[in-house]
């Protein structure tokens, strides 16, 4: 069983809201399915680690939301997936990039992101998704979180998110936390968190100490903080089969009989989880029947 969590809490009679995750087991996953460089996995953990926080902030169970990272850095895009039951997906479209320590000696997430913008697509089962953008404001993400809740959702925050490598590549911790200022906060209260938050230690130190999500959130509000809800975070990919006949049908009949004529099979990978499905010589042929048949006036009318 995973020991990946987020909770949802408040502190200072609800004119603070905080939210903290521990995301490590899940950046372990991601990082042995996409074969993650250093600098890759930090940045995809950091998003992960938000996109777990804002998956707890949506209001009904179905509701789900998609984080696209783009930038004109090597990494090139960044894209996670969560929904309101804690389960996650996500991937980077370079994983294998090497770039030399920043001048602090870190990971240079900054440079691997580059200049760009951040997207956020929320599927709230209406006609139209909700979306969101903002321009990266350092490309270090955690930043830029920041500023796309307090920006476009119109919500003061605090993000803190963090990935803890080890020199193998594999990945020791992962996780974060999220801090919002609600309308009717006292200004005693705004600079009690900003104190709190200026002296609290790097997340990846306090969670490679083996910090809690109510440890990290502790920290910044205060003994008096009340946690509402603690749910597991969990690697979930929607990919199956049958999805990969719905994306094979999308191509169009003329592209699956070309695949069918000069392969004779067919292999899809799924970019959320790598997974690989191949599509054998039988089932491209049914399928291809399958296209004929719905465009068959003829077939739908019997059918009728």
């Amino acid at each position: 069983m995973s020991r990946d969590y987020a909770i949802r809490a408040t502190s200072f009679n609800n004119q603070v809201r905080g939210f903290a995750a521990v995301t490590t087991e899940l950046m372990s996953e991601l990082q042995k399915r996409h074969h993650t460089w250093p600098v890759a996995s930090a940045a995809l953990g950091r998003t992960v680690s938000a996109g777990a926080m804002m998956g707890m902030m949506l209001k009904n169970e179905k509701d789900q939301l998609t984080i696209q990272i783009t930038g004109d850095g090597p990494l090139r895009q960044i894209v996670v997936d969560a929904d309101a039951k804690g389960r996650v997906r996500g991937y980077v479209k370079n994983p294998a990039v090497d770039l030399p320590l920043n001048g602090k000696g870190k990971l240079d997430v900054a440079k691997a992101v580059g200049n760009g913008t951040l997207h956020v697509v929320k599927d709230l089962g209406l006609k139209e998704p909700y979306r969101g953008s903002v321009r990266l404001v350092s490309g270090e993400l955690g930043e830029d979180f920041t500023y796309y809740l307090t920006v476009s959702e119109q919500v003061p925050s605090s993000v803190g998110v963090g990935v803890l490598v080890d020199r193998d590549g594999s990945i020791l911790a992962s996780g974060g936390f999220i801090v919002q200022v609600m309308p009717e906060a006292s200004e005693e209260v705004v600079d009690r968190l900003e104190q709190a938050i200026t002296a609290l230690p790097p997340v990846t130190k306090l969670l490679h100490e083996g910090a809690t999500p109510e440890d990290l959130l502790q920290r910044v509000l205060g003994e008096e903080m009340q946690v509402h809800h603690r749910q597991a975070i969990t690697f979930h990919c929607h990919c199956s089969k049958e999805r990969i006949r719905t994306t094979l049908k999308g191509l169009g009949k003329k592209e699956v009989q070309q695949l069918l004529e000069e392969q004779g099979e067919a292999e899809v990978i799924c970019h959320f989880c790598n997974e690989r499905y191949r599509v054998e010589r039988a089932d491209l042929e049914e399928l291809l029947q399958e296209m004929e048949a719905d465009d068959d006036p003829s077939v739908k009318d019997a059918a009728e």
